[in-house]
């Protein structure tokens, strides 16, 4: 091999490592994973083989709840003060909150009710009782070292019947700003919250 060649791939070789090098600075090639994926999961639920069969037409659906920006993301919200907002550190949802409650209700309803319920999707002009709303909170109020779950129901029945509404609220006190038992107590909270409109529901 020449003087010449070696030289050349000497000088590709530096290269290249300063082109990783540099690449390295601007593209992250792993990221570390949060401490806690949280999730909601029903206190609730239908025993193994129940059915519930009927019409569509007569079915209980549930729909997506509305909620602001904040809320409506994998973050967990910490209320900071009335005009101020942060979140929580190592903390994500495994998937957005108001997809995850509107699931929650759901098997919730079926257990209290024992009547046909779906989510959303096209459903929604069949079905005889809609339940919508907005959820207003759902997160850490560091002012009061407390979970709170907050959501604005909203019943509409077929037949005429007026609109319902409803404010519906549960709060764990005396939690640790810490993701674990932030996320065990919005469980908490969320189930609670269902168990009141499902009971609201079923009248």
């Amino acid at each position: 091999m020449t003087r010449l060649r070696k030289a050349c791939l000497g000088r590709t070789g530096f290269m290249a490592a300063a082109a990783a090098l540099t690449l390295s600075g601007c593209v992250s090639l792993g990221t570390k994973p949060p401490d806690e994926l949280l999730r909601l999961t029903p206190s609730e639920t239908a025993p193994a083989g129940t059915t519930a069969s009927g019409q569509l037409s007569e079915a209980i659906v549930v729909l997506d709840p509305e909620a602001d920006r904040g809320l409506d993301v994998l973050r967990v919200p910490v209320t900071v003060d009335a005009s101020s907002v942060a979140y929580l550190k190592d903390a994500l949802w495994i998937e957005k909150p108001t997809r995850q409650f509107r699931s929650l209700l759901a098997e919730t309803l079926r257990s209290r009710t024992g009547k046909l319920v779906v989510e959303g999707g096209d459903f929604e002009v069949t079905g005889r009782t809609l339940i919508g709303g907005r959820l207003i909170q759902m997160g850490y109020d560091s002012q009061k070292g407390a979970v709170v779950v907050r959501f604005d129901a909203i019943r509409t029945d077929r037949g005429g019947t007026p609109i319902q509404s409803r404010r519906f609220e549960a709060v764990v006190p005396g939690v640790e700003a810490k993701a674990k038992p932030v996320g065990a107590a919005l469980n908490q909270a969320a189930n609670d919250v269902a168990r009141q409109v499902a009971d609201w529901v079923k009248g």
